[in-house]
């Protein structure tokens, strides 16, 4: 559903730009409002979301679906927690599509999904542990890297109830709204996979605003 915001970025009260291939983690506080921006198009925005104050409190995609009764994210969805919390909900969405099925590229499943020399490419999986590496005050660990978000992909169930890893229905400048229905932390790995038809086979940068 296509739902633009009113939010203005020049009244942003922090603003960050990711490049391809890098990590994002920070706090939300309950009331603060988190716009991801697809700067230049068919980018995947890989995306975790803990209880700040509880990490084992975090995104649970089997819940968050089977609450809404819907296998994609978009404006109006609450995202749940595995503790039944509502940790966030989608307030504006003007790409209108966002996975929640496919899961983080590892170096496993592009050995997999690519070929047997891809394994040695740098994957999603490897920005999550390196942001828990270097940002150890918050208690995260391998264990805690699960569900996520692709923001921006696009990944039909197909009739036969299987995936299919399409085209980026994305553009420059899209973007997903998300209001903080409590304190939180995200950690977004800015996908650097060139061999997924959904980044367009060019991985780009991502921007990350947040109003209070």
């Amino acid at each position: 559903m296509i739902v633009e915001s009113a939010l203005r970025p020049d009244d942003a009260a922090y603003r960050r730009v990711v490049g391809a291939g890098d990590y994002w983690l920070h706090p939300i506080r309950a009331g603060q409002t988190l716009r991801i921006v697809d700067l230049e198009g068919n980018q995947a925005a890989d995306t975790l979301f803990y209880n700040l104050h509880d990490i084992a409190d975090r995104y649970s995609a089997v819940d968050t679906i089977r609450e809404q009764a819907n296998v994609y994210l978009t404006a109006g969805t609450k995202l749940v927690s595995t503790g039944g919390n509502v940790l966030l909900e989608i307030v504006a969405d003007t790409c209108g599509r966002h996975d929640t099925l496919g899961g983080a590229c590892a170096t496993e499943s592009n050995t997999v999904r690519y070929a047997p020399e891809k394994k040695y490419m740098h994957a999603c999986r490897d920005s999550y542990l390196l942001a828990v590496a270097e940002h150890d005050r918050y208690g995260l660990g391998k264990r805690d890297i699960t569900h996520n978000i692709n923001f921006f992909m696009n990944v039909p169930v197909t009739a036969a109830g299987g995936l299919t890893f399409e085209d980026g229905i994305s553009a420059p400048g899209k973007y997903v709204e998300l209001v903080a229905r409590m304190d939180v932390l995200a950690l977004v790995s800015n996908c650097p996979q060139l061999n997924n038809p959904c980044n367009g086979y060019n991985p780009t940068p991502i921007e990350l605003l947040i109003w209070d």
